[in-house]
């Protein structure tokens, strides 16, 4: 995840629920990419400060530091070096097809270089530790396709080199739209008001935000002719709560709009509050922060090391 704008439920139910549940099925590395970040101005201060604040959410939310490497990208050196190297073998026109750049693009007068060629440091932060399999949302399909290019593009360069990773991804978690658009995924640069519940909201800006989401002209909850404002407010709903299809049914038909936003509201308030407790447990303690990052990338720059000396091999670049 980008150290930028505010974590919300959507990146709590969409992955960092699913991070948590498969730490311990696979040898995880949790990164936060600052580098991405800057692809468009940030403020250096806010930045260091955004860094820090993703990494107590990271681990507020379950993920362990002792099984699992929670790193920031910056701190190891081998991702912007093998980057560079893998922008060299990546055509243009791969990246221009790239449809996130293509809607970024249209929206600014100036497009940074940058912007163009993240999609390759992405495909660097994969391939650096021969990654087999990546758990993300539908929206990065593109960018991990990218991957699987740029490493099978490589190794026909170069010779066998890079795993190319996977893309049966392990099942993501709730797909959550915007509160105030239900048609458009929550995002976290998404500037509407009442758009997200972020994960650090009071409870009442939580239940303020939610009294206040898009709906449909229905009276109450019918299953069968829902709009997508109430079912991304009952699959919310459901996804903190874990309950069955069934018995979502059962709760909700017939539930006029002003009920269910009220058990919504609630609900997601009894999930965040221990959560938020964590995290001010964490960021009291700055050292074991710092410790936990400084320990996450030192576990994980072996690995990335060995990578770019054996990219760098194969390149007929000076290894020393």
């Amino acid at each position: 995840m980008q150290p930028t704008g505010n974590l919300h439920i959507g990146n709590y139910l969409g992955a960092l629920k699913n991070w948590v549940r498969i730490q311990n099925d696979f040898e995880c590395i949790f990164c936060i990419v600052d580098l991405h970040a800057i692809t468009v101005y940030q403020d250096p201060a806010e930045l260091r400060r955004k860094i820090e604040e993703i990494a107590a959410l990271y681990l507020a939310a379950g993920i362990d530091p002792t099984t699992c490497s929670i790193m920031v990208q910056s701190a190891v050196p081998a991702h912007a070096e093998l980057g560079w190297m893998l922008t060299c073998v990546t055509p243009v026109g791969w990246l221009e097809r790239m449809t996130q750049y293509k809607a970024k693009a249209a929206r600014q007068e100036s497009v940074i270089s940058g912007l163009l060629q993240y999609p390759v440091l992405m495909a660097a932060d994969i391939l650096l530790y021969q990654a087999g399999i990546v758990p993300v949302g539908e929206d990065q399909a593109q960018h991990l396709e990218l991957t699987r290019d740029v490493a099978q593009r490589f190794n026909s360069l170069y010779g066998d080199t890079f795993v190319v990773p996977g893309t049966a991804l392990p099942a993501v978690g709730a797909r959550v739209m915007g509160l105030d658009d239900p048609t458009q995924k929550m995002s976290k640069s998404a500037t509407g008001q009442n758009h997200a519940v972020a994960l650090l909201d009071s409870p009442a800006a939580i239940r303020k935000t939610i009294m206040r989401a898009t709906t449909d002209s229905n009276p109450a909850v019918d299953f069968d002719n829902a709009g997508p404002g109430v079912l991304n407010l009952i699959s919310i709903y459901q996804a903190f709560s874990g309950d069955t299809d069934d018995s979502i049914k059962a709760r909700f038909a017939g539930m006029r709009y002003g009920d269910l936003k009220k058990q919504v509201a609630e609900m997601t308030i009894a999930h965040l509050e221990p959560f938020q407790q964590r995290y001010r447990e964490i960021v009291a303690d700055p050292a074991y922060l710092a410790k936990v990052l400084s320990q996450g990338a030192d576990r994980v720059a072996p690995i990335a090391n060995q990578t770019v000396r054996t990219v760098k091999e194969r390149m007929g670049l000076y290894v020393g």
